[in-house]
């Protein structure tokens, strides 16, 4: 069995597709489809279900993924292990965040590649049930998510911040010029928010609720990039509610201020999680002593409080 047929079956579960999978590979669609067909032989189990196209796999085959995605994290470990020996990480960090938090990535990969400039960084934007299942199938090192995810297994927790929330409004608009808003006041504007089936967006509903009233946002979006294109773009007409690290990205529009919102003065945590199993993989390490010293609390709460002196 070679690790670079394991390669092709984590591909092909993955692209759900044979010719996609080949291309990932950068190997032609016969090469992919007889190193899997080889890899069955030599297990004596079928792995795929085959038709006219992928069908999926088998529950052997299932098996055989799932310790496909364990024996190369395990390989690209012990990669790592060796170039620190050598006197360098090397490698690729595979980190995930969840849209909210993407945005104070930043803070954390640019101290890193500094330290480590061996080491590029592959970061995605996940669903904290994403984040989960891939750190559980060894397809990620570490991500930026809620701590208190119930969906969250077998992890270690290292908080980052705390979410703020914020008043984004027109600089003309009623609250703008207050010193703190209600959520019954942010209610009553013309809003563009994110998506209702995002963690976000349902601990701002728990606020509206707890203010007694419900929000009806005119424009919802799965993401902040899109939330900040109706803001920037419309001409003054909607306001929203942003957590704060939203403004290390994307700062305070022009014409718009920002307005604390009353409640609790911090949210739910956000950090960094990363798989709980020993070894522990090296990257994930480097990440880990990276945050410890990145403040990015402090970074962020200094943002806040900048641009609050400016409105």
């Amino acid at each position: 069995m070679l690790l670079r047929q394991l390669e092709y079956l984590v591909a092909l579960a993955r692209e759900r597709h044979f010719a996609r999978a080949a291309d990932a590979c950068f190997v032609s669609q016969p090469s992919l489809s007889a190193g899997i067909r080889k890899l069955e032989r030599e297990l004596d189990v079928p792995i795929v279900r085959r038709g006219r196209r992928f069908e999926g796999l088998t529950p052997e085959g299932e098996r055989v993924l799932l310790w496909a995605h364990r024996i190369l994290a395990e390989r690209d470990a012990l990669r790592q292990e060796l170039s620190e020996m050598r006197g360098g990480l090397a490698g690729t960090l595979r980190l995930g965040a969840i849209p909210t938090a993407l945005t104070a990535a930043s803070l954390l990969t640019t101290p890193f590649c500094e330290r480590h400039p061996g080491v590029r960084v592959s970061l995605e934007s996940l669903s904290s049930r994403e984040i989960s299942d891939r750190l559980a199938e060894f397809e990620l090192d570490a991500a930026m998510t809620y701590l208190d995810d119930d969906a969250l297994r077998h992890v270690r927790r290292f908080p980052l911040y705390e979410e703020r929330y914020l008043l984004l409004t027109p600089a003309d608009a009623p609250p703008a010029g207050l010193p703190v808003a209600r959520w019954a006041q942010a209610a009553a504007l013309p809003l563009c928010l994110l998506s209702s089936r995002m963690r976000n967006r349902r601990i701002m509903d728990e606020c509206f609720a707890a203010d007694g009233v419900t929000a009806s946002p005119a424009v919802e979006t799965d993401s902040v990039a899109g939330l900040y294109a109706h803001l920037t773009g419309s001409g003054g007409r909607w306001s929203s509610v942003i957590s704060h690290a939203w403004l290390h990205m994307f700062g305070v529009p022009a014409g718009m201020r920002v307005v604390p919102l009353e409640g609790p003065a911090h949210g739910p945590r956000v950090g960094l999680v990363i798989a709980d199993r020993r070894p522990e993989p090296v990257l994930a390490r480097a990440l880990l002593a990276v945050a410890r010293q990145a403040r990015v609390r402090d970074a962020l709460d200094a943002l806040v409080e900048a641009h609050l002196g400016g409105s």
